[in-house]
């Protein structure tokens, strides 16, 4: 079964789509590296957009990447990534967000991150769901790029049965035939956004970099997005895109992303 069906809103997911969970009246925009490559480069980037009025700072200290293999190239630092997200939280103010790949390291994430990522492999992963929920941290649900909204919901359910209802939902794309371009992987599903507020109250935010894989559409997939209804964007930017540790095709210069950040703020007030 793929679909929500009445019976779903009872039994399955009560708490997803329970009236108490109220929306709130933010904004969310989420800007930084994929991953965190330096602290010179991770406080350029974190300087210009806390200059721009941008909170939330992005950076992956622990990467799940496809392949195993790291190199000069391509690289997570880790312990050290950590220390500099905590270095910029508390020098700029700004709040963190970065990913949790292991419930062994849920603990010493919840030290330096306001919010918890879990990254669209981990959607599924229970266990991991649980333990972050238990943290009382915001969690940053990204949706499996093969998930249904049903399992989508599902996974959230796990989160709030265990007594945090601050989730926030992220589509970041899904897989299709075809992608219209053959380094992407996925489509931007705009349409799940409304079906989204359809049934909760949970806010979602779209990633506009990993569903396009590509930095020449990240803005008007961000202005769809923010259109179709989403509270919310998490960019991928880097002073030099083109080098960047990983993710060199979707990451956005810094400059871009803010101007990205301020057209979309004009689209979201537009709306209300």
């Amino acid at each position: 079964m793929k679909d929500i069906t009445p019976s779903d809103l009872f039994h399955n997911l009560p708490l997803v789509t329970s009236d108490t969970n109220k929306r709130r009246k933010e904004f969310i925009f989420i800007g930084g590296p994929c991953t965190v490559e330096s602290e010179y480069t991770a406080h350029c980037i974190a300087s210009v957009l806390k200059a721009a009025g941008i909170e939330y700072f992005r950076g992956g200290a622990y990467k799940p990447l496809t392949f195993p293999y790291r190199n000069d190239s391509m690289f997570e630092l880790r312990e050290e990534g950590l220390d500099i997200l905590s270095d910029i939280k508390d020098e700029l103010g700004m709040k963190i967000v970065t990913e949790v790949i292991d419930v062994r390291l849920v603990d010493r994430v919840a030290e330096v991150a306001d919010v918890l990522q879990i990254g669209s492999r981990n959607m599924y992963n229970y266990p991991l769901l649980e333990e972050c929920a238990m943290t009382k941290k915001r969690i940053l649900l990204k949706r499996h790029f093969g998930a249904s909204l049903r399992d989508w919901l599902g996974a959230a359910e796990y989160i709030l049965n265990k007594g945090n209802n601050q989730v926030i939902l992220c589509e970041r794309g899904i897989t299709v035939p075809h992608t219209h371009d053959s380094n992407a992987r996925f489509i931007a599903d705009i349409n799940v956004i409304p079906y989204v507020k359809k049934y909760t109250q949970l806010p979602i935010i779209i990633d506009p970099s990993h569903s396009t894989f590509n930095r020449d559409i990240v803005a008007p997939i961000t202005y769809a997005g923010v259109a179709a209804g989403a509270d919310g964007v998490i960019i991928e930017t880097h002073t030099h895109p083109e080098q960047a540790a990983v993710d060199k095709l979707n990451a956005v210069p810094v400059p871009e992303c803010v101007d990205i950040f301020n057209k979309a703020k004009q689209i979201r007030n537009l709306l209300k």
